[in-house]
């Protein structure tokens, strides 16, 4: 065991978090902690890392442990260092040696026969070997760049970037340090799709052990093979990702639901008996029997599922026409960036559209722009009878935090009296008193239900929705996708929640070289048709053609002319040896494809919660992933040689 809970209870003032709960973290272990808003998930991690202690029980830990604890709190941190900087913070005993190797440099200079100087020169390079750290430059960078950040990112400070990207390179400094257990608490929030598909690949890898609190369901499907869940401050531990949680909760909950009316009725038939016969000299002594064993009974719990259903109901006033907005040849860049040059875009009635893509590509500043709140040169056109509702990704910050929950609302402009404020609150789960706390004292997720709250009032056929499901817990964030379902209106959304995306979203928006490409479909079947176009590709460049990426939208697609070739004699011997490199490109594609299909299955078996039983399976299966990984990349270089040469053969012909 790493690190764990033993009979643990630990209670703020009179509220009990959690009651005599016992939780050991293995070694190998990947960890998905869950529960409702407010349950106390992230209070659980400060109790585990020592930042809390329990009223009863302990918190044990081996010695040797080294814990890496990434929350929300560290956005406190401040320094005038750049990023790289910051990230090699992770290399605390290299960066001493550097120092140390420099210093002992500086002093051979000036004693070169002073052998004890010599020794510790060669001890200090040698352990510099050891702990790898003339790679610790290479190692940040690699990380920083898969968390999003750009070569011309790694030089610049620190504190000249926002919350969520501060948070990035304190992730990168943390899964630099390689802890043997990682404690995450929501890392997807300030992460957009590329870096989260990057974290993945990262974890999936990840030596150590890690606990994720998050409500990104896709990401807690692929990244865990445990969840422990939070609920009636008892801790529940479910070997497997989150989907086999939710089915085997179901069957846990229908089991005792059984297992409570059998005793129901057992206890019933025994009480019949009871009061029949306790008057009766013959049968008194049997009855005084049955009502022991009835008192000793253990009484199974009726099934009570507790969670906090929000009622979400979106309400229109007005139809608008078929045409909600449409931009016109629109440019915005913020200096030398540029999010959209001569841009154009349309969003009919009934779209429900998902804009996605990596940070950074301006999807907050398009959503601004359709809202009106962004300055732009170009037009837009507002439709007959819209009546736009928009939630910004600042919407919490915006929030009055001298103001209680209904003065909130009361000065949104909604028209609505008290009562019908207090209903609407109700329904999100404010009641009674809870309407008069001070937005201050609000956690994240109950602003986020505040902020959604203000949006809904106002009746709008058209939703503008920046990140509504940060700070929602997984449960609220279904019957968000559900409410939006039914929605009779319009929205644009953005968010990284791949499990809502493909919920609610009927076509999918991206910024692809400054312009708006458009997808007609799904979010799975944009998924599905990236693959194709990419098989496309990989299939046209066999052909040594250039084929541009194509366009979605068929009025947008450009007409590749066909490529002239000269009239030059024909060289047969650059023609032979063009067919022979053809053919071998076909066979490593052909070894490319068996390799990956290869990959694909090691990674479902290593998928299974069942392969990390066998320690000789799962050592097995780590070793010919890496020798399948090595035959890929050697592939791939290999590829990428033979087609640079038929480039060159095809150039000369």
């Amino acid at each position: 065991m790493l690190i764990g809970f033993q009979n643990v209870t630990f209670e703020f003032g009179a509220r009990v978090i959690v009651a005599d709960a016992t939780w050991h973290i293995q070694p190998g272990d990947r960890i998905g902690l869950v529960g409702y808003n407010g349950t106390g998930k992230s209070t659980l991690l400060k109790v585990l890392v020592g930042e809390y202690t329990p009223s009863k029980g302990t918190v044990e830990k081996s010695r040797e442990t080294t814990i890496g604890y990434l929350h929300q709190d560290l956005l406190s941190f401040d320094t005038n260092e750049n990023i790289t900087e910051v990230a090699l913070g992770a290399f605390e005993r290299v960066r001493a040696l550097e120092k140390e190797i420099e210093q002992l440099g500086i002093e051979l200079e000036k004693n070169p026969e002073d052998e004890d100087l010599l020794i510790k020169y060669t001890d200090s390079l040698h352990e510099l070997d050891v702990l790898d750290g003339y790679n610790i430059h290479h190692k940040a960078e690699e990380v920083l760049h898969g968390l999003g950040f750009s070569n011309e990112d790694l030089i610049k400070p620190y504190k000249q970037f926002s919350g969520g990207w501060r948070m990035r390179v304190l992730l990168a400094k943390m899964i630099l340090q390689q802890p043997d257990v990682l404690l995450m608490d929501e890392p997807t929030n300030h992460l957009d799709l590329p870096s989260i598909e990057w974290l993945e690949k990262y974890l999936i890898h990840y030596k150590g052990s890690v606990v994720i609190v998050s409500h990104d369901k896709f990401f807690l499907n692929r990244m865990v093979n445990k969840i422990v869940e939070l609920y009636q401050q008892e801790l529940h531990i479910y070997s497997g990702n989150y989907e086999f949680y939710e089915t085997e909760k179901e069957i846990r909950i229908e089991m005792q639901q059984k297992a409570f009316e059998n005793q129901q009725d057992y206890i019933r038939q025994q009480e019949r008996f009871i009061e029949r016969f306790k008057a009766k000299a013959s049968k008194a002594a049997q009855a005084q029997s049955v009502q022991k064993r009835l008192d000793k009974l253990d009484k199974i719990e009726d099934v009570q599922l507790e969670r906090p259903n929000m009622r979400i109901n979106f309400q229109l006033e007005k139809v608008p026409g078929k045409i909600l907005v449409t931009l016109k040849e629109v440019t915005k860049s913020f200096g030398a960036l540029t999010i959209v040059e001569n841009a154009s875009a349309e969003i009919e009635r009934g779209d429900k559209i998902a804009l996605i893509g990596a940070n950074g590509k301006g999807k907050s500043t398009l959503l601004r722009m359709i809202a009106g709140t962004e300055e732009f040169s170009g037009e837009r056109v507002w439709g007959h009878n819209v009546e736009e509702s928009f939630y910004a990704q600042h919407q919490l910050e915006a929030l009055t935090m001298t103001n209680n929950i209904l003065e909130e609302l009361q000065g949104c402009g909604s028209k609505k009296n008290d009562v019908e404020l207090r209903s609407l609150l109700g329904s999100f789960l404010f009641s009674g008193e809870d309407v008069d706390k001070k937005i201050r004292v609000l956690s994240g997720g109950e602003k986020a239900r505040v902020a959604l709250a203000k949006t809904i009032v106002s009746r709008g056929n058209f939703l503008i929705l920046d990140e509504p499901t940060n700070h929602l817990d997984m449960h609220s964030v279904e019957l968000l996708a559900e409410a939006l379902n039914k929605y009779e209106g319009s929205y644009i959304l953005v968010s990284h929640d791949r499990y809502f995306i493909s919920k609610t979203a009927n076509k999918i928006w991206e910024i692809v070289d400054h312009q708006i490409k458009e997808f007609k479909g799904s979010y799975q079947e944009w998924v599905e048709w990236n693959e194709r176009m990419e098989k496309q590709r990989k299939a046209n460049a066999l052909e040594g053609k250039e084929i541009p990426k194509p366009d979605v939208k068929k009025e947008s697609v450009k007409v590749v002319e066909p490529i002239v070739k000269n009239t030059q004699p024909i060289n047969k011997e650059l023609q032979k040896e063009l067919q022979k490199q053809q053919r071998r490109l076909s066979q490593i594609e052909e070894s490319l494809s068996k390799a990956q299909e290869e990959q694909k299955k090691i990674e479902i078996q290593m998928g299974d919660p069942a392969t990390y039983t066998n320690k000789n399976q799962f050592a097995q299966l780590e070793i010919s992933y890496k020798t399948v990984k090595d035959k890929i990349s050697t592939l791939n270089k290999e590829y990428e040689q033979i087609f640079e040469q038929v480039m060159e053969i095809e150039a000369k012909l």
